[in-house]
C-alpha cells in the first residue's frame, strides 16, 4: 500500500469571494426557494465552508456544483460528541446546479440571529470570510492543512475506529485545520485543533450526503 494518497490541497486566500465561489465563513449560496439550514431548536447554522466542485480533481468527486458545510456556532461547533453522524448541529449540502440570479442581498434577508450569535465567547472556528485556492497534491500520512481527499490529520485520535463500522467512512470529504495570517487566528478549533468530515466513497459517487461523519478535536 502506498504511503501517499492524492488530495486537493487548499490554501486560504485573503480575498472576498462571491456567494457562488469557494470560501470559508461569510454568506453561503442559498437558492431562491431554500433557507438557512437549522438545528432541531430552529437555530440557523452558519457557513463553515463551501467548495466549487469543478476545482476538485479527484476520482469519484463531483465535477460541477457547490458543496457546502454548515455548523452551529455553539460551544461544540455543532458536533454531537455521542453521535458524530447526527446532522442536527451540522449539515452537508450539495447543489449540483447554481442559479446565478440569486443575490447576496436576498440571502442577507434570510439571515436571522440565533441564540449563540451574541455569545460573549465566540466559539465559531472561522474568524472571517476568506477565499480558497486548490492544488493537486500527493498527501503523505500525518500531513496537516486544509484539503479534500488524502489522509486526515488528528490532534488526538481517529474517531472512526471507535465505531463498529469505522472503515465505512473512508473518504475525507473536507478537512479544515487551524490557520493563521500573521498574528490573526483565521481558523481556530478550540486550542489549535482540526475539523474533519468523512463519507463513504460509494455514497459520494451516488451524491448522497445524508450520512457524513463530522469530528473536530484539539490539543
Amino acid at each position: 500500500m502506498s504511503d501517499k494518497k492524492p488530495c486537493m490541497k487548499i490554501t486560504l486566500t485573503d480575498t472576498k469571494p462571491s456567494i457562488f465561489e469557494s470560501k470559508i465563513g461569510g454568506l453561503g449560496y442559498i437558492p431562491h426557494d431554500k433557507d438557512f439550514p437549522t438545528d432541531s431548536n430552529g437555530n440557523q447554522l452558519r457557513l463553515l465552508a463551501q467548495i466549487e466542485c469543478d476545482k476538485i480533481q479527484l476520482d469519484g468527486f463531483m465535477n460541477k456544483g457547490l458543496l457546502q458545510f454548515w455548523i452551529l456556532n455553539d460551544d461544540v461547533c455543532g458536533m454531537d460528541v455521542w453521535a458524530t453522524t447526527n446532522q442536527d448541529g451540522f449539515r452537508v449540502i450539495y447543489y449540483p446546479e447554481i442559479d446565478k440570479t440569486v443575490t447576496k442581498e436576498e440571502i442577507e434577508e434570510k439571515f436571522v440571529k440565533n441564540e449563540y450569535d451574541d455569545n460573549e465567547y465566540d466559539d465559531f472556528p472561522v474568524s472571517r470570510e476568506c477565499g480558497m485556492s486548490f492544488e493537486k497534491f500527493e498527501n503523505p500520512k500525518s500531513y496537516t492543512g486544509h484539503k479534500v481527499g488524502g489522509y486526515p490529520f488528528f490532534t488526538q485520535f481517529d474517531p472512526r475506529y471507535n465505531m463498529e463500522n469505522g472503515n465505512y467512512y473512508d473518504f475525507l470529504l473536507f478537512q479544515l485545520d487551524t490557520d493563521y495570517i500573521g498574528k490573526e487566528d483565521l481558523v481556530m478549533w478550540g486550542d489549535s485543533g482540526v475539523g474533519n468530515f468523512f463519507i463513504n466513497s460509494e455514497k459520494l459517487k451516488k451524491r448522497d450526503f445524508s450520512d457524513v461523519l463530522y469530528n473536530w478535536d484539539c490539543c
